[in-house]
């Protein structure tokens, strides 16, 4: 019982913003996700869980612009560029969540933070 409980103190949550940006990458896009992540960090994230994570897609993007825009942003964050599809590929279809696992999530994490 003590092994599994030291087990589960060590587990540690990690919270990603995602903005889907359908231009190609601005780099006042990094100060907003910058903006989001400390938003984050205070009002959501707990002290031990892993730093906040931030992800912007975007239509395209200029490589040189983009390491630009986020040298001396100390959050972890990253670019990349988007493409549609019609389909989402079989393999992935019953890894990934269905609105109502969404929900809940949310519904968890709204409930911790009251």
């Amino acid at each position: 019982m003590s092994a599994q409980f030291d087990h589960w103190s060590e587990f540690r949550r990690t919270f990603t913003a995602i903005t889907i940006k359908t231009t190609e990458f601005k780099p006042e896009y990094a100060g907003k996700m910058n903006f989001y992540l400390t938003a984050v960090d205070r009002q959501i994230k707990h002290p031990t869980d892993n730093p906040t994570i931030g992800l912007i897609l975007c239509k395209t993007k200029n490589k040189v612009t983009a390491e630009y825009a986020l040298t001396n942003i100390t959050s972890p964050v990253g670019v990349a560029s988007y493409q549609f599809t019609t389909s989402l590929p079989d393999v992935l279809k019953d890894q990934l969540p269905g609105i109502e696992e969404l929900e809940e999530g949310l519904k968890d994490i709204e409930e911790e933070n009251q």
